[in-house]
């Protein structure tokens, strides 16, 4: 039974280049190894994307009824999302533009 199941989280104030990073470390890994890595993993992305991999494992289990040691990452991908923009003051009268990225998190596991 191949199932595939997805999780998504839209939003994240972390840059999709950053958060890319991350998710290339476990794209395709078993379950298991793949919550190894991003325990370990010193970036912030880390704990989001773990946070987002293990609500998919919730759903493929409750919606799904899914083997939990069976499941592997089948996609990952991290899509750029809405700016924030900010200002802040400089000299003379100037403004200087500060930007805050954010990024949409899908992860699918299945068999």
């Amino acid at each position: 039974m191949a199932t595939e199941t997805t999780a998504t989280l839209r939003g994240v104030r972390l840059s999709a280049q950053k958060g890319r990073l991350v998710a290339d470390l476990v794209r395709g890994k078993p379950i298991a190894h793949a919550l190894d890595i991003l325990a370990f993993c010193p970036k912030k992305g880390a704990d989001v994307i773990r946070k987002v991999v293990l609500s998919a494992i919730a759903n493929a289990e409750h919606n799904d009824g899914a083997d939990i040691d069976e499941l592997k990452v089948r996609t990952i991908h991290v899509e750029k999302g809405t700016v924030l923009r900010r200002f802040t003051a400089r000299a003379k009268g100037r403004g200087n533009r500060i930007l805050k990225p954010t990024c949409h998190i899908y992860v699918t596991v299945g068999n």
